[in-house]
């Protein structure tokens, strides 16, 4: 309830949610699937910046979806260059 004893309307927590859902996919995935983590880690990254740009509800999963996002793009990049380099090595 607010002061004035009205209840307030549901903020909406849908994008953080993703935001937090995509990010943490991403970053259990980063080591393990080449080319998937990034794309999830990018959309939380941009779902999660729109939710705190709109000040939406649910500000502490969007910071972990962006969080989780950019951490996740780190070790997904390095497995696709660790690939490519494999690949590069092999002469393939």
């Amino acid at each position: 309830m607010d002061m004035n004893g009205m209840n307030q309307a549901p903020q909406k927590k849908g994008m953080a949610i993703a935001s937090m859902v995509l990010g943490i996919l991403a970053l259990v995935l980063s080591c393990c699937v080449p080319y998937l983590p990034v794309l999830l880690a990018l959309i939380a990254v941009i779902l999660g910046g729109i939710s705190l740009a709109k000040k939406q509800g649910g500000k502490g999963m969007a910071i972990a979806g962006l969080v989780c996002g950019i951490i996740g793009l780190i070790p997904s990049i390095l497995v696709i260059i660790g690939g490519a380099a494999l690949i590069s090595a092999a002469g393939l």
